[in-house]
């Protein structure tokens, strides 16, 4: 049985899990708990914690129990540029509103793949902006900016 967490990635994924549900269930222990009838805020996180805690140990389990490795190299250049979408939409969607913000997200992400090309990204920008300038904007009435200017 070969036990090499750098290659095995059920057992990196796994202990991802137990991190996130640990850091999860030690934030929310100071709230209140309440019961299920009557969750306090501190119920659902304790709860969601746990049980990706549970997942996670699942995981590592079963990549202990498999061993296979994974072939290849970390592809760096598509996880930095997803990371930076996100950073991209949290710093733009304030200061320039949701429509630029979801453009970067967008045109950032589209370059992580493989094969980027510029017509299917700007379609695929224009359908979601209006699907969620619609949810969000017009359905939920949310209170986000549209454009910044």
């Amino acid at each position: 049985m070969n036990f090499d967490l750098r290659h095995n990635t059920d057992i990196l994924a796994g202990l991802l899990f137990i991190l996130i549900g640990g850091l999860a269930v030690v934030i929310a222990r100071d709230y209140p708990m309440g019961v299920a009838a009557r969750m306090g805020p501190g119920y659902f996180p304790t709860m969601l914690g746990g049980i990706l805690c549970l997942f996670g140990v699942y995981i590592v389990a079963r990549g202990i129990r498999s061993g296979e490795q994974v072939k290849g190299q970390w592809a760096w250049k598509p996880l930095a540029l997803i990371a930076l979408s996100i950073v991209l939409f949290g710093f733009l969607m304030d200061r320039f509103g949701i429509v630029p913000a979801l453009v970067a997200v967008f045109f950032v992400s589209a370059l992580a793949g493989h094969e980027f090309r510029f017509k299917e990204t700007l379609f695929l920008t224009l359908v979601m902006g209006a699907f969620a300038v619609g949810v969000f904007f017009y359905g939920l009435k949310l209170p986000y900016p549209l454009f910044g200017w």
